[in-house]
């Protein structure tokens, strides 16, 4: 039976300082959460079941290794301090998670909802850059699924927890993962979780972020009488299918079951869509292929977030950045904008009112998705005219249709029906006109 601290106790950290218990926040199988005091300042502390670790000596000098290197971005709730062993077991010391963040089980279960699709889509986003700076830093987090993260509704702000099994390349911790995200050649026991096993565990669950059901579990799923062990080593292990894979259609989703993969899988562009097929193909999850990297979904997510724009009806939508498009909400046809193709059609901004340009789009050598370099903006004296705002340090070169150069420097604003292109430091901006 496990047992718990009170109020009050003070729990000795490998530092030489000390937390003290304020309150349990939480319990799962592993262990206990409790929120602390150390030096004034509030955090929380998970400690160990006693027996819940395998080898916990490799376990805690891995949690010593990860102190010592740091998070790989700030969206890790990252083990700031280890305590020192207590009663046979021991913990580690992270941040709160603000209260403006929920977890992700809560978007599944329908308890919280998106606000927007830009928020869902900075999720993802969000997501996918916190593992390849993951692995770009030589861990593989071992164990991803749905109990990983805190997410912002408004804004798709993600906060990234349990790092206590990322481990360095070549490392297992003992830890296989959690059934239904496991990749098919961990169910089957042919190897230990590591960085490629990660990334189709990364496709199940940016599936699942945006499509609400799992990929993997469609009409044969249903017609199980039983998901007894056996088939569940058929259906995540031995013979998996993507619901949608376009070659086999044996699993697909079934009407009044899976109704959020049957609303959201025809809203998003058939990029996106492609995506989601090669990182599931039959291929990619025997390991026929190779499997999608953190680095593709990065950039298949901002080229995603480039096509959403705000419809006269008020709610977002995408925009077809090759033609014409229907508002996801209300259906009203919008005719194709003017966009703004960068880096030889890397990305194609659509140059809609609100929609914000990135440094990713503006340098070849950046794939930054944070910093904004410019807005679309409405004039206010005449809703129809739109210009493109300079937000950043930088001066551009706009060049217009007659070939003339304008320097458009901060604060200030090009018409967009004006420009023929963007002349940045190191890459050009061409603007594409519907015809």
């Amino acid at each position: 039976m496990a047992e718990y601290y009170p109020k009050g106790y003070k729990i000795p950290l490998a530092n030489g300082s000390y937390a003290e218990i304020i309150q349990k926040l939480g319990e799962g199988g592993q262990g206990v959460v409790y929120r602390v005091a150390i030096g004034g300042k509030e955090y929380a502390l998970k400690w160990y079941h006693k027996g819940a670790v395998q080898n916990p000596k490799k376990f805690y000098q891995n949690l010593e290794n990860n102190v010592n290197k740091g998070a790989p971005t700030k969206a890790f709730l990252w083990p700031l301090y280890l305590t020192q062993p207590v009663d046979g077991s021991f913990g580690y010391i992270m941040e709160l998670r603000p209260k403006n963040y929920r977890e992700f089980s809560d978007f599944l279960l329908a308890k919280v909802h998106f606000q927007s699709l830009s928020s869902a889509v900075n999720a993802a986003l969000n997501i996918t850059n916190g593992f390849r700076e993951l692995h770009r830093n030589g861990f593989s987090y071992q164990d991803l699924n749905d109990g990983n993260f805190f997410i912002d509704p408004t804004n798709g702000d993600v906060l990234i927890c349990d790092n206590d099994n990322v481990a360095p390349y070549g490392e297992s911790l003992g830890i296989a993962g959690k059934a239904r995200y496991m990749a098919p050649e961990v169910v089957r026991n042919l190897k230990r979780p590591d960085v490629m096993t990660d990334r189709f565990s990364l496709a199940v669950v940016l599936f699942r972020l945006l499509f609400l059901d799992h990929p993997l579990e469609g009409k044969r799923v249903v017609e199980a009488p039983c998901l007894t062990e056996e088939l569940e080593l058929k259906y995540y292990g031995k013979d998996p299918i993507f619901i949608y894979d376009p070659t086999d259609d044996s699993n697909r989703p079934v009407r009044g079951v899976h109704s959020n993969a049957i609303k959201f899988w025809p809203l998003y562009p058939q990029f996106i869509q492609n995506k989601f097929i090669t990182a599931l193909s039959k291929d990619a999850m025997t390991g026929k292929t190779t499997r999608m990297t953190d680095n593709d979904w990065q950039l298949a997510f901002t080229r995603l977030r480039d096509t959403i724009i705000t419809c006269p009806c008020g709610s977002e939508t995408f925009i077809n950045v090759a033609g014409d498009a229907n508002c996801v909400n209300c259906g009203k046809k919008i005719p194709k904008p003017p966009v703004l193709n960068c880096h030889n059609h890397k990305y194609g901004l659509a140059l809609f009112p609100g929609v914000k340009m990135y440094r990713c789009h503006i340098d070849k050598d950046s794939d930054d998705f944070t910093q904004v370099i410019g807005e679309v903006e409405r004039n206010p004296k005449n809703p129809a005219m739109w210009g493109l705002r300079n937000v950043s340090d930088i001066v551009w070169n706009v060049e217009t249709l007659d070939g003339t150069l304008k320097p458009i420097a901060k604060g200030q604003i090009a018409p967009i029906t004006a420009i023929k292109a963007i002349h940045f430091p190191n890459s050009i901006g061409i603007i594409e006109y519907s015809k």
